[in-house]
């Protein structure tokens, strides 16, 4: 009997080492994954793609219990307009504004949130817009001179001063946050595979790391869809190997 004792404690002191270290490699593999509010950004930004607003309301719910404030949600929601159109924004919009007032009703007091701080006047769109294009590619200079500038300076033109310049000099959400909800967008949309290539590098070029694009993988494929996840899934593993 007090060898089987001995046998047990053995065991026991043998074990805890790696059950230590099991609950330590879950804290960490947790610290990596994205929280619970990236996760609802991206829920409500691919929803807002798709003009799936039956799934959305559940997911605005789901945001702002997980802490996103209403301006943040606003300002994904406006940010899309650039990637999505107007209409989709819009729809989007009427019906987080639906969601509120429901929770309104209900006694539920949701955080407002910080205001974009004022934009200086006198920015410089093209040079600034022509900076956060180069930081998005990972470049030390704007991207110049490629086929589709000559063909169309206007468009270019556009994408430095108003989506790169207009938009992301608001700092209601951060450049992180911006890419999170471009490409949890471009993946629950079609024919827009290059575009979604580019953006899940720029994304990990303004801090989201491999772990965390692999995350957004499985909360596109459990939350979204199946089949946009395995794309999604190919066009990471494409971006990683180029990278590497």
């Amino acid at each position: 009997m007090k060898a089987n004792i001995i046998s047990i404690l053995t065991l026991v002191s043998l074990l805890v080492p790696f059950a230590a270290f099991g609950l330590e490699e879950n804290k960490m593999d947790k610290n990596k994954a994205l929280n619970e509010k990236e996760k609802s950004i991206i829920s409500i930004a691919a929803f807002t793609a798709s003009g799936d607003l039956d799934r959305l309301k559940p997911a605005l719910n789901n945001g702002l219990d997980a802490g996103l404030t209403i301006n943040e949600i606003k300002e994904v929601m406006v940010h899309l307009y650039a990637y999505t159109g107007f209409p989709r924004s819009l729809n989007a919009l009427s019906s987080f504004m639906q969601v509120l007032d429901e929770r309104k009703a209900k006694g539920i007091k949701d955080v407002e949130g910080k205001v974009s701080s004022p934009v200086p006047p006198d920015l410089d769109k093209d040079k600034y817009g022509a900076k956060v294009r180069a930081k998005l590619s990972g470049r030390e200079t704007d991207i110049s001179g490629a086929e589709w500038q000559k063909f169309s300076p206007a468009i270019d033109t556009f994408l430095k001063e108003h989506l790169f310049a207009d938009l992301f000099a608001r700092d209601v959400i951060s450049y992180k946050y911006r890419e999170l909800a471009t490409i949890a967008a471009l993946a629950n949309m079609t024919g827009t595979k290059g575009q979604l290539g580019f953006h899940i590098g720029a994304a990990m070029n303004t801090g989201w790391t491999k772990a965390q694009m692999e995350d957004f993988v499985l909360v596109i494929k459990n939350r979204v869809g199946k089949d946009q996840g395995k794309s999604a899934e190919n066009i990471l593993e494409g971006v990683l190997k180029n990278r590497s």
